[in-house]
């Protein structure tokens, strides 16, 4: 796997910046939308979940599970994002990701934030 499978975030010139400060240097804040997020649940199939027991036992990555959540972190961010656009925002503030398990099925990923509207100075 190459290291564009292990990573995310956004291109160049993003339509929704998503920063994880309070603030965007050379930016205005001219209005505070609120919180928006995304939210994803992803399952682990019978075959990953032996593999990785397996793995676990000599130690070292379990890349299946990484890239597994690699994805579902970028699935949450584009929800996240879409979120953010529909309500008017062209930014988001104090973003994070927070990472759960769900009721022993699964692993729930919600990427949060301020949805904001900038402006440059």
């Amino acid at each position: 796997m190459g290291i564009d499978e292990y990573g995310g975030g956004q291109g160049p010139e993003p339509e929704v910046l998503v920063v994880t400060t309070n603030d965007v240097p050379g930016y205005h804040v001219r209005e505070v939308i609120g919180e928006v997020f995304g939210l994803t649940v992803r399952s682990r199939h019978v075959g990953s979940q032996i593999g990785a027991g397996l793995k676990s036992m000599v130690g070292g990555e379990l890349r299946g599970l990484t890239k597994t959540l690699v994805q579902t972190r970028n699935q949450a961010m584009e929800r996240l994002v879409e979120q953010a656009r529909t309500r008017g925002a062209n930014g988001v503030l104090a973003f994070r990701f927070d990472v759960t398990e769900a009721a022993d099925v699964g692993t729930e990923v919600c990427a949060y934030g301020t949805a904001v509207v900038l402006t440059r100075e």
